[in-house]
């Protein structure tokens, strides 16, 4: 593959670089993804995560592998290990199904990145255009460069706001039980020099309660074809809270992200992680090992709730959603 470098996936031309995100933000450290089973462990645990970032990085595993000497079939028994590694992320079949279908996985890989960086760029613009100047914006979970290939979903759109002189602060979800907002969404707000403050997920409420937030943006790992969404749990309990405070909520995804085939929320699988994730994380455990607990990775949140869903194509508000505009609008 040509080389490329992002915040979270870097290429060689030899080798695939995984920047592991488990160990942020303490640390930076970058693990060998260039072996199928090497991804599809990273993808598990998290090392590598947000939906379009798994596509894409999965996409550069399969072709470079490809690229190593790997045959026809070992290809195809990669590529759909792959494809199963996590179940609600729909960006990650996307891109395993363009890669089956390849007759260059090299040159497909290379395609998938760069048309994640122009989809951010899409996202980006569209969405900083409903941001008003000094606005205090709520967001959960990670969605910037650690989570694309490009500069984010609805942390590219607050980035390019931010970058537009608009004066902007954002408050950031710690986001339970894994804290991907305090560990990386904090760490990326740092970096970009943007205005932040990281909140326990309970503190959102009072936020929006005493009007220091006046739009909430979020990402999606999966976008059914009526508007429903999928995202980090926690994403709906906000869209509910937001709404009965009147403030804006929009989620924000690339059109990998939407499922035409998907008719509705319902039909969205959720997974479910291991329960030790919510007694504890890492060395350290709050709660009784045998404690029994439920871990859904995602909920859905249902269009109803959405202001407007900013695609890298366009913004749709839920009317247009309800009335089927991403079936008459998307290939």
């Amino acid at each position: 593959m040509n080389p490329f470098d992002s915040l979270g996936l870097r290429h060689d031309g030899r080798t695939l670089w995984v920047l592991d995100q488990t160990q942020l933000p303490d640390a930076e450290v970058w693990l060998d993804g260039s072996d199928p089973s090497a991804m599809i462990a990273m993808i598990k645990r998290l090392a590598v995560r947000g939906a379009p970032l798994i596509g894409v990085a999965a996409a550069a595993s399969l072709a470079t592998f490809a690229q190593r000497g790997a045959s026809a079939g070992e290809y195809a028994a990669a590529c759909g290990v792959l494809r199963a590694a996590r179940p609600t992320a729909v960006n990650l079949m996307w891109a395993m199904d363009r890669m089956k279908g390849a007759t260059d996985p090299v040159a497909e890989a290379q395609a998938i990145f760069e048309e994640d960086v122009r989809l951010c760029e899409g996202m980006a613009r569209h969405g900083a255009e409903l941001i008003q100047d000094g606005e205090g914006l709520l967001t959960h979970c990670n969605t910037g460069g650690l989570a694309t290939a490009g500069i984010g979903t609805a942390l590219g759109v607050i980035r390019r706001a931010h970058e537009q002189g608009k004066r902007i602060h954002v408050y950031a979800d710690e986001t339970r039980p894994l804290l991907q907002g305090g560990r990386l969404t904090a760490w990326e707000l740092k970096k970009l020099g943007i205005p932040a403050t990281l909140i326990t997920d309970s503190m959102a409420a009072l936020l929006l309660r005493d009007g220091k937030v006046q739009r909430v943006l979020v990402g999606s790992d999966r976008v059914a074809a009526n508007g429903d969404f999928a995202n980090k749990v926690g994403t709906y309990g906000l869209a509910v809270q937001a709404r009965h405070h009147g403030v804006p909520f929009h989620p924000v995804a690339p059109f990998s992200t939407v499922d035409l085939a998907c008719p509705n929320g319902a039909a969205i699988p959720i997974e479910e992680r291991d329960q030790a994730e919510v007694r504890g994380y890492g060395t350290l455990r709050w709660a009784p090992t045998d404690t029994p607990t439920w871990n859904p990775s995602f909920d859905v949140t249902p269009v109803e709730l959405v202001t407007s869903l900013v695609l890298d194509r366009g913004v749709f508000n839920a009317a247009e959603l309800l009335s089927g505009a991403l079936s008459q609008r998307l290939p």
